[in-house]
């Protein structure tokens, strides 16, 4: 009886699998290889210890609205995953309702009430994600007709209200030409907005918790003098799949590592030549040490103290194959990615930190494979 032999690839086989090949005009090894059968006589199936001891994750960056933070050791399809949930699945509060009483001024009823619902707002982290809930209509045929209803409570709906009115400025200076100057209410901005808390709301969103425009300075309308606005307005939770508004980011990407690979020793003009064809930061120059000269086989041999060409910061690059339009590089330097480094870039608009969204959309994507198993379990029974 003959045993199955069990093969190990390399290193060096390992990296090239890994790798996105990038050429002049094409790109290469696009698809993962990484499941049984692919490889005979290899063992790829998945394994829970060798995915823990292969994934991390490092932050690059970590300000309130902005993080960058890379995924390593994961496939694509979990990655984006985490992308697609961040954009869609994670709730926010934006106006969902506008109550128009007064609007003298040139904006459309329909196209402000639509601005105003782009508005992000902030507040108080507990009362935004513990003390709301979902709203839901309950249907009230002596009600809907005028467009209101009897199930907002405290818990379920935020009242705002906006009234604001152009008139002349009598202090202004003559010959005074600014708006802005010339009339008060030229020019109506999110912090116009008014937060008016109703029932237990005033114990949540109160003083530096209180709810309000995360930018203050976003303009919603202008006006002349005896022109107005007037009307209130009813925010609700919701999710980015329903509507834009409810998205918790301004954007939520991710781009694989770069993988650039000198195969070739680059010196003097030629090394200042390749800096050149990659973003700042990307390709550094250093001097050909005494150790490296002597070295046989290195390619640097009489070549000490000149410059050669090493790569510094691989993720600074943009991969434009710059380097590849030169024929003095073409066989001297290999370009790819890295398929399973993700370098995510995420931009809060600002009611949800930038690296809490991620650990909401970790959350978000564990509740769903919840979900699943136990419906696959209902399926076998």
């Amino acid at each position: 009886m003959s045993r199955r032999r069990v093969v190990i690839p390399s290193e060096e086989e390992l990296e090239r699998r890994n790798t996105v090949g990038i050429q002049a005009e094409h790109i290469s090894n696009v698809q993962a290889t990484d499941f049984p059968r692919h490889y005979p006589g290899e063992d790829n199936s998945w394994n829970i210890n060798k995915f823990r001891n292969g994934f991390r994750v490092q932050f690059h960056k970590n300000d309130p609205l902005e993080a960058s933070f890379s995924l390593i050791g994961i496939h694509a399809a979990v990655a984006n995953a985490f992308r697609r949930i961040m954009i869609a699945d994670i709730p926010t509060l934006a106006i969902e309702t506008v109550f128009i009483e007064n609007n003298t001024s040139v904006i459309q009823d329909e196209v402000l009430s639509h601005r105003l619902g782009l508005i992000p707002f902030k507040g108080g982290r507990e009362g935004l994600h513990s003390f709301l809930k979902w709203y839901k209509r309950k249907p009230n045929t002596a009600t809907d007709n005028l467009g209101v209803s009897d199930d907002h409570f405290d818990y379920n709906t935020v009242l705002l209200r906006l009234q604001v009115k152009c008139t002349h400025n009598e202090d202004a200076a003559e010959g005074e030409r600014d708006p802005r100057k010339l009339y008060h209410h030229a020019h109506v901005y999110a912090r116009d907005i008014e937060f008016v808390p109703v029932g237990r709301q005033a114990r949540y969103f109160s003083g530096a918790d209180a709810i309000v425009p995360v930018n203050p300075d976003i303009l919603i309308a202008k006006m002349r003098p005896e022109q107005e606005i007037d009307l209130s307005m009813h925010m609700y939770k919701g999710v980015g799949s329903d509507h834009a508004k409810f998205s918790p980011v301004a954007t939520a990407s991710y781009r694989l590592l770069p993988a650039i690979k000198i195969v070739e020793p680059i010196l003097g003009v030629d090394a200042e030549k390749f800096a050149k064809c990659f973003p700042k930061g990307v390709i550094g120059l250093r001097k050909v040490t005494r150790q490296e000269a002597a070295k046989q086989g290195s390619g640097y041999e009489g070549h000490e103290g000149e410059l050669k060409a090493v790569v510094e910061d691989p993720m600074k690059d943009t991969v434009s194959r710059e380097c590849l339009r030169h024929d003095e590089f073409n066989k001297k330097v290999k370009l790819g990615r890295k398929m399973d480094h993700f370098i995510f870039s995420v931009e809060s608009t600002g009611q949800w930190e930038s690296d809490a969204i991620f650990l909401e959309s970790v959350a978000h994507l564990k509740a769903k494979c919840k979900t699943f198993e136990q419906q696959v379990i209902n399926m076998v029974r």
